[in-house]
Order: C-alpha cells, then structure tokens, then sequence
C-alpha cells in the first residue's frame, strides 16, 4: 500500500463534528457561504500494484493508460481517507482585510505548495463537473496526478501536483434531475474561485515583491487550470468576479496553460464579448479538448435547452478566436457510450502533459494533425 496527497479547495459543507478534520464533503455549500473556501490535504491509502496497473493498461487507439478505471479504483479508496484542512482564524462577521494577523488557510496551503513548486513540481488547478460527489472528486483529481507523473514522454526532471478545486455537485445519478441544480450551483461556486484566483494573484505579487528587494528566489515554476464539463461553465462565473475586482481592463495573467475539457458551454463562449473569452488574458495558452461522439454534449444541448456545446463539435468560428487558443478534436481517439473523461486517458492525458511541459503546440512530437488550414485547429490522431 501506498499513501497519496492530495492538496484540495472546497465551498462544499463538512460532514462530522470536527470541521478541521472531516468525515468528508457534502452536496450543500459551507456554511461559511458560497464564496468562502476551506483549505486543506486529502491523504489515502491505494495498492501500488492496482494503480500501476491502470497507469500501464493498453487502450488502443487511445493510448497507454486508463485514467478513468484509476479514478474509479481510487474513489472507492477515498472513502477512508484522511481530511486535514488548515485550521483558520478569521471571524467572517469583519472583512478580511480588517484583520491582518488572521490565520487563513489559503496562506498556508499556498506556503506548502510554494514548497513544492521549489522542488521543481509544476501546479495544475483541477475544476471538475457536473453530478460528482466528493469522493468521486477526489479520485479523478489523483488519477490526474498520476497520470501526469507517468506519462511516457514526461520530462523527467519536472514534476506536476494537482490541486482540487471541489465545488456542491450534487453527485447523484440522475443526470436529468439535477444537471439544471449544478448549473446553479456552478454559478454561485464562480464567485469562490474567482475570489481564490484574486488571493492567488496577490500571493504571487507579494513573492515577486521580496525577490525584487532581494528576498527568496522565484522558484520558476508555473500553474495551470484545466477544467472539465460544467467546471467550465463555472470558469466563466469566476471569470466575471475576477473582473469585478481587477482595476483597469485586464485580468491577470496568473497561469501558463489552461485546458478546457469537454466543455459544457455554448460553443461560442471563447469568442470576443462572450464569457468565456477573458480565459485569454489570465493565460499564455488555452487548449479546448472536445469529441463529436460525446453524449453527454448531444444530451445538454438537446433536453437541457442549450445552444451547440463547445465541447461536442469545438468552437463554432475558429478563425474569430484568439491565436493563443488552440481546439483538439479527440474524436478520431474516443470511443464509447458516453466518453467525457478522455482528458484522464493515453494520447489526450499526454497530449496536456506535453504542454505542461513547455511543447509548442505544433510540435511533431505530439500525435496531432492539421484539420483545417487554419493554425488553431487539431485533431488527434
């Protein structure tokens, strides 16, 4: 057996007595509200031997690894795992910036994680989607991870972490029940990331201060986002309170990549005056993973009311998005029913750990091919 850490951020509510160290998360936001966060370190026990075989199972045309297996493996081991959140402070009656000497928990979590980062250990920020519970979270987020350290081209030298951010999904199997509950849920989760990209963005502004006065050095590392299905939609919530408290017209620029999954929104978001097209100014690059034979896509755009998916055919008008975003059809690769998770699998898993680690997006190493004259748009091949 092994141990596995997991460093996650949740406006979900904790069940048990012990809000520092919980039985586990709910389907109900905290009740600190929906824009406060709790911090904290998952810790569970796996079997090497089960993992490992995951990590080197055969799909084919898809690749070496099955990260979706793994995510369901580890979510069965997440239920006896162990919750450690930081412990805080702060009295939420007094606005924060009223009370300097506050332990938070955000600090301290980002203090561990720039520990880390200087152990050369990239970060990526995982939102994960609709009807999942905390365990099922939990586990798709180390699938993640270890998909990433195990993916055969890696760079050796450079190692990734996985931070969850774990939103009130409500985590049943009644997708027509409570898809329009989520989407809700997603919304009011938007204003607690966007209040975590803001704490993220003063943190990093205050490193860059003591190493300009000569303190300790930037660790150079970078931190990414990669979003799956309704994560997205919750991204351009975030978004939206971002720019609310971003004096001038620019967002910060905070992360290197961000991966947009199977993205569950209309597939005209990413262009200009849409809501999702300010992802373009918090990152240097912006990749949208998506599959024509996803059903879950066919279903939101069909009972749920909702225009064409960005995350079924890709962008409706490629050539009106921004250069620095590039769209992957992984459709040629996917097969199945229902195949949303295909970021957690073979090709496309290492396709975004390629990025991670600095590939340029038409490098010949990856297993793309053009699929029109324009230089933004791929598929897997």
């Amino acid at each position: 057996m092994a141990d596995y850490k997991l460093y996650y951020a949740t406006n979900r509510n904790h069940i048990g007595d012990d809000r520092w160290h919980p039985q586990g998360y709910g389907k109900k936001f905290s009740d600190d509200g929906i824009e406060n966060l709790r911090f904290g370190v998952v810790t569970l026990s796996a079997d090497d031997d089960e993992a490992q075989k995951h990590l080197d199972a055969d799909k084919q045309d898809g690749g070496i690894g099955d990260g979706e297996a793994l995510g369901d493996y580890l979510t069965k081991c997440a239920e006896n795992a162990k919750i450690a959140a930081y412990p805080e402070s702060l009295d939420k009656d007094i606005t924060e910036s009223a009370q300097p000497d506050a332990k938070l928990g955000s600090k301290a979590m980002f203090a561990e994680i720039q520990a880390d980062m200087l152990k050369s250990s990239d970060i990526l920020i995982y939102i994960h989607g609709f009807n999942v519970s905390w365990h099922s979270a939990v586990g798709s987020a180390l699938a993640l991870q270890l998909m990433l350290q195990n993916s055969p081209r890696r760079d050796l030298e450079q190692n990734v972490l996985v931070v969850l951010f774990s939103w009130p999904s409500d985590g049943l199997a009644l997708p027509f029940v409570s898809y329009k509950s989520d989407r809700s849920e997603a919304t009011g989760s938007g204003a607690a990331v966007g209040r975590a990209f803001l704490k993220a963005r003063d943190y990093l502004a205050n490193l860059r201060a003591q190493a300009k006065a000569g303190g300790q050095q930037l660790c150079g590392q970078d931190i990414h986002l990669l979003c799956h299905s309704m994560g997205n939609f919750l991204l351009q919530s975030a978004l939206a309170r971002t720019a609310e408290y971003t004096p001038g017209n620019a967002l910060p620029r905070i992360l290197e990549h961000v991966f947009l999954c199977a993205p569950d929104v209309d597939d005209t978001a990413l262009e200009a005056g849409q809501p999702l097209n300010p992802v373009q100014e918090i990152a240097r690059s912006v990749t949208v993973y998506h599959n024509s034979g996803d059903t879950a896509m066919v279903i939101s755009d069909v009972t749920k009311g909702n225009p064409d998916r960005l995350g079924g055919h890709g962008a409706a008008h490629p050539a009106l998005l921004h250069s620095k975003i590039h769209q992957v059809d992984c459709t040629p690769i996917v097969h199945g029913v229902v195949e949303q998770s295909y970021y957690l699998t073979g090709h496309v898993n290492a396709d975004i750990r390629a990025s991670i680690d600095g590939w340029s997006q038409d490098d010949s190493q990856r297993r793309r091919a053009k699929k029109s004259n324009l230089a933004n748009v791929w598929e897997m091949v």
